[in-house]
């Protein structure tokens, strides 16, 4: 018998049928989303999502993402699913021994060593409340500010660089920005891909108003395919361009004098450092790898427009330079006076759903909460508010040296929330060696297997998206409601839980006596306010619901921040040209542009990594969909073409990537989207999804910005060579198999079960027996096929008629199409013309195979969509739409039905 408790406070009370308006739990546009339970046929829970018509994030679209948000609800443990109970090596215990033992250890720890030998790692997936909590008993209460977040990773440096330039860390403006600017620039920002809501919205304003839109990026990216331009400057010469851009205007006599005069500091030293760096469109053009005329031209049109959007992302971000750049952008808005109105400014938008909330309550290491950092009165006055006994009194370690701390051996007790840092943290081999070493290692997370878990001495199940209630802030300052709308798997519960009941245990009850999260969010607000004299005070605050009533924080509408007591949400700031620095200005920052961090060898590409389309994180939720997954099913390196011949690299085939860090096995894509002398690979895959294709332990740790500690991800160089197997397979499985073979492997979710594909070095394995071990003991029966001569195997696993699992094994590269294959892995049972099939490798009937999805909301494939080209004459992405529905949602896929289209006409013509 297990001690579980009581359903914590606030749980949900499921109700069929009823509607609750919640928030997507992925990229930082805070998408609304009406979430409803039905049931099923069999009594069964069924949860259906549309987008919130009425919130004003994205006014009811969502992105292929948030519509299958329903696909990826785990509800079992079974296959890496949910984590349900509390676990302390290995064995399953009930809350209060695991609570108990948490608490013993670190305090245990904090007495031998010193409150700076625990750490907390917490994450952008986390709620505010949740956040609050633990940053409130680190800073608070355990006395240390080693409390960091993988938002560390995406958005610091725009941290760093707002504070230095506004003197706070704050989005000016809002979306509604994106519809009344004239021009918007894009820098570092696939927004296409990453943010698919905010390009709908810009290009729905370029149809309307004649928008005018810039990519500023060195690869061509589905963005690409609604600007009227694109810069595909050298990797890391950003602000080169924006120092140059600074100087042409100074000289074109674009400079609001009265502006900078009245509101601003230190103009000449910044512009004093752009000439130095970027002289002339002549230097600019030769330091970015652009011609004069497309220097010249972007200049022009920035010079000539006075509505100007600067947005930018994780390429700007993630950089050695990042904070620099940021300030390279904020320095031309402060010259031309573009900032606080509207149509104008800077725009920083934000990875993950929860990044600016987390900023809130002073999830950065180098922060305390509510904005306030570690000056002398803000320690006190921390300190009063929460009636700490020893707040932190100086910064923590940042992401980075936190795990350099854990390997090193002075941090010996770690809490990772949320978060999968063996994959997602750069030198991911370091993480987990440090990870292994480490006296105490505690996981709070939802999903049972992941990278980070296996390497945790105690795991607590913590509530998921639709099981979980508080608040998040979106990238344009939008405070809005996570509801619950289902019960908790298993034991989880609430992160704020989970942490405020350790505190307890610690010996801290006073400090942490939460009922409910609207408990926790009423003692945010009012810290928000506290002390806050809002024009000479600090940015955030939202005083004004310090007394929200557990009623109407749970009917909360979305609101911008700040929202001050006695006043009204402010949806932008600096309209009155006050600043959060000293004397109320804004500063210019001298900017100059440094060189490439690490050296680049002799043959080795410049490896850049981000995320794709239908992707989220490393994938714990988004791979468990199979409309998501058959988009770009399997990790691949794009290469340009010049880069792939000079290899010996076919499109298609596999590649070895080296660094000093590791290497990885990838198929690769040959595109000339890609700059020469750089490859690009995604961030996604875990242990879970391939054999050898993480990442984080291709890109080291050496190269991080210094004043934000965000390390350089787009930047590292690697040998490409081609891999070229002795043989090829693939394995559909109704359960996920992980292959142990050392050749390459990369594993998705079909309907009905897994895909993965394989390739190995070497004699021609025989797969059968290991996989056997996987379903033979449960019943299966084994029927088998073995052409010697042809090199080809192949085996089938039955109970009864269902098929439970295919291998197919090929020395000459020949292989099935999987398509009708896992249909077959999807009935209920298989008749004689299917088994006979099966076997033969061959499709019955004439059975069309859809292909590589390309539109993943409505799962419509290329070879679906050829034939219907073809077949119905159609000429348009409206005409593909208005026939097969695809592009007709988010709008994602519309840069690539159009290269389907543009390929199937030149086919016609030919």
């Amino acid at each position: 018998m297990f001690d579980g408790p009581e359903p914590a406070p606030g749980a949900p009370r499921v109700v069929v049928g009823r509607e609750v308006k919640t928030t997507c739990p992925y990229c930082g546009v805070g998408c609304g989303v009406v979430a409803t339970v039905t049931a099923d046929d069999q009594g069964d829970d069924r949860v259906t999502v549309r987008g919130d018509a009425d919130h004003p994030a994205n006014r009811g679209r969502l992105c292929s993402k948030g519509s299958a948000l329903a696909e990826t609800l785990v509800r079992d443990a079974d296959g890496g699913g949910r984590l349900l109970h509390p676990e302390i090596d290995g064995r399953r215990v009930g809350w209060d021994d695991a609570l108990a033992e948490v608490a013993t250890r670190f305090a245990d720890t904090i007495a031998q060593h010193g409150p700076d030998s625990v750490a907390f790692y917490v994450s952008g997936q986390l709620l505010t409340e949740d956040y609050y909590v633990a940053n409130k008993l680190m800073k608070g209460f355990i006395g240390s500010a080693n409390i960091d977040t993988n938002s560390r990773l995406c958005m610091a440096s725009s941290v760093a660089g707002h504070k230095r330039g506004f003197g706070a860390d704050a989005v000016p403006g809002s979306y509604a920005d994106f519809e009344t600017a004239d021009l918007v620039v894009l820098v570092g920002s696939n927004l296409a891909w990453c943010h698919p809501v905010l390009n709908q919205r810009l290009l729905a304003a370029k149809a309307a108003r004649g928008t005018r839109i810039i990519v500023v990026d060195p690869r061509r990216t589905a963005s690409v395919d609604g600007a009227d331009s694109h810069l595909a400057l050298a990797a890391g010469t950003d602000s080169v361009l924006f120092n140059g851009l600074l100087v042409h205007l100074h000289a074109m006599g674009r400079t609001d004098a009265v502006f900078v005069g009245r509101h601003t500091n230190g103009e000449e030293d910044a512009l004093a450092a752009a000439r130095a760096d970027a002289p002339d469109i002549a230097a600019v053009a030769r330091r970015c790898k652009l011609s004069e005329a497309e220097v010249a031209d972007f200049y022009a049109e920035v010079a000539t427009t006075e509505r100007l959007v600067t947005v930018y992302s994780q390429g700007v971000n993630q950089s050695s330079q990042g904070t620099d750049t940021v300030n390279s952008i904020l320095n031309v808005h402060f010259l031309t006076g573009r900032i606080g109105q509207p149509g104008m400014g800077p725009f920083s938008v934000t990875g993950q759903p929860n990044a600016m909330g987390g900023r809130e309550v002073g999830g950065l290491a180098n922060q305390l909460a509510a904005h306030m950092g570690f000056t002398v009165e803000d320690i006190d006055r921390v300190r009063r508010f929460w009636n700490a006994p020893r707040v932190a009194a100086k910064p923590g370690l940042k992401a980075v040296d936190l795990f350099r701390a854990i390997e090193r051996g002075s941090v010996k007790a770690v809490w990772i929330m949320a978060t999968n840092p063996a994959v997602s943290m750069p030198d991911a081999g370091r993480v987990r060696r440090a990870l292994a070493k480490c006296p105490t290692v505690v996981m709070s997370d939802c999903i049972a297997d992941t990278d980070t878990g296996r390497l945790a001495h105690i795991r607590l199940p913590a509530a998921g998206w639709s099981e979980k209630d508080g608040t998040v802030t979106n990238s344009d300052r939008t405070i809005s409601r996570q509801r619950a709308f289902r019960a908790a798997e298993g034991e989880a519960r609430p992160d704020w839980w989970i942490i405020a009941q350790v505190a307890r245990r610690m010996g801290f009850a006073d400090g942490f006596g939460f009922d409910n999260a609207a408990a926790v969010f009423r003692e945010h607000a009012a810290l928000s306010g506290f002390e806050n004299d809002g024009a000479s005070g600090r940015a955030f605050d939202i005083g004004a619901l310090a007394e929200v009533s557990d009623a109407e924080f749970d009917t909360l509408a979305p609101f911008p921040w700040p929202w001050r007591a006695g006043g009204q949400p402010q949806a932008r700031l600096f309209t009155e040209n006050h600043y959060f620095t000293d004397d109320g200005r804004g500063r210019f920052v001298p900017v100059t542009t440094k060189a490439l961090p690490r050296t680049l060898p002799d043959g080795a590409l410049l490896l850049n990594t981000g995320r794709l389309r239908d992707q989220w994180h490393t994938m714990t939720r988004t791979g468990l969909s199979a409309r998501l997954s058959a988009h770009a099913p399997e990790p691949c390196l794009d290469l340009h073409p010049a880069d792939a011949a000079s290899r010996g690299i076919v499109d298609g085939g596999l590649v070895r990537v080296t660094s000093v860090a590791g290497e990885a096995l990838a198929r690769v894509r040959v595109t000339d989207a890609q700059r020469e002398g750089t490859a690009f690979l995604p961030m996604h895959w875990t242990d879970a999804f391939t054999g050898s294709c993480v990442i984080g332990r291709l890109i080291d740790d050496e190269a991080v910005d210094p004043l934000s500690g965000q390390p350089d991800l787009k930047r590292m160089p690697a040998t490409v060579l081609p891999y070229v197997p002795a043989w090829t397979a693939f394995l559909l499985s109704r359960t996920p198999v992980k292959p142990t073979h050392n050749g390459y492997w990369a594993r998705r979710a079909v309907a009905g079960g897994h895909l993965i594909e394989l390739a190995g070095h070497g004699p021609l394995p025989d797969f059968a027996p290991d996989f056997a071990t996987e379903f033979a003991p449960d019943g299966c029966a084994a029927i088998n096929f073995s052409d010697a001569a042809r090199g080809n195997q192949r085996t089938a696993w039955l109970r009864g008629d269902r098929l439970e699992a295919c291998l197919f094994v090929s020395a000459d590269g020949r292989l099935p199409g999987r398509d009708w294959l896992a249909g077959l892995l999807d009935r209920d049972g298989l008749d004689d013309g299917d088994r006979a099939a099966l076997l033969a490798g061959r499709a019955p009937g004439a059975k069309a195979d859809d292909g590589r999805i390309v539109c993943s909301c409505f799962s419509v494939g290329v070879n679906r969509l050829i034939a219907a080209i073809r077949d119905q004459s159609l000429t348009s992405v409206e005409a593909v739409g208005a026939a097969l529905k695809a592009g007709t949602n988010c709008g994602s896929c519309v840069p690539e039905l159009k290269e389907v289209l543009r390929h199937a006409v030149q086919r016609e013509v030919a």
